[in-house]
């Protein structure tokens, strides 16, 4: 059965990547930086294909000892690695690029997220990639956004996030790196946007609500049917369709989770 690792694994899309796939007869690796304070991920525990493992993603160290586990559990391979932990500030996250109280405050919330964002990411797949050569269908899945894409956060006119905006513009280059490098070993390497998903899990404040209704109405500029978020659930089944599907001749590509450049 093929073996997955999901990086990012404690709630949102990530635990649904591990219960779908694992519901699917899969061996799935559920990395967390502290799983047994994810609800989720507790009560997947002790379920067939499921290993969780204690990992956070901007710690070598830690994510060494996952890979070493995998290995050991798979006979030193790995078929599919999914990036999907990500940072987001609650309290910037509806702040513009000079609105900042303090240029600690931007300077911080921006370090943060390119570690989170960037590094992490690109320190998981350097520690995975031994474990991919031996797998069978070499694909790796990095979560992005399309508000990292420049030509729509222009036409939406969309003016919040500042720092994972070009933080997940900066994954996406990283991606391509890896694409280049490895197209001979026949590895793919994907950036997706999941769409905007649910993943809430308690109501927004008034506060909040209006600015995604805000955001909501940006992105109506551009493609005037979308409705809302999709689902977890959705989300997932859309990203691994288009997974299945990859080539090496799709490895670098950023797409949406409909395989398109739509990303609503």
């Amino acid at each position: 059965m093929p073996s997955y690792v999901v990086a990012g694994a404690s709630r949102g899309i990530g635990l649904e990547f591990v219960a779908h796939l694992a519901a699917k007869g899969n061996q799935v690796f559920a990395l967390a930086r502290n799983p047994d304070q994810s609800k989720g991920l507790q009560e997947l525990k002790g379920k067939p294909g499921i290993t969780i493992l204690k990992a956070d993603i901007t710690d070598p160290v830690s994510l060494r000892a996952a890979a070493a586990q995998v290995a050991k559990a798979t006979g030193g391979g790995l078929d599919v690695l999914i990036n999907n932990a990500a940072y987001v500030s609650h309290k910037y996250e509806f702040l513009q690029i000079d609105e900042f109280q303090t240029d600690q405050e931007l300077i911080d919330d921006f370090k943060l997220s390119f570690d989170t964002n960037v590094l992490g990411p690109v320190l998981t797949t350097n520690i995975f990639i031994p474990l991919l050569l031996k797998g069978n269908l070499k694909k790796v899945l990095t979560l992005s956004t399309g508000i990292a894409d420049a030509a729509f956060v222009l036409k939406a006119e969309y003016p919040y996030s500042p720092a994972y905006c070009v933080s997940k513009t900066g994954v996406e280059m990283a991606n391509v790196k890896y694409a280049i490098k490895y197209k001979k070993d026949g590895l793919v390497f994907l950036a997706i946007s999941p769409g905007v998903v649910n993943t809430a899990e308690e109501a927004p404040t008034p506060e909040v609500m209006a600015k995604l209704q805000e955001m909501g109405a940006a992105f109506q500029k551009v493609a005037p049917h979308f409705k809302g978020p999709i689902t977890p659930a959705e989300s997932v089944n859309a990203m691994l369709a288009v997974l299945d599907r990859a080539t090496v001749k799709d490895s670098g590509s950023f797409v949406s989770h409909l395989g398109t450049r739509e990303w609503l």
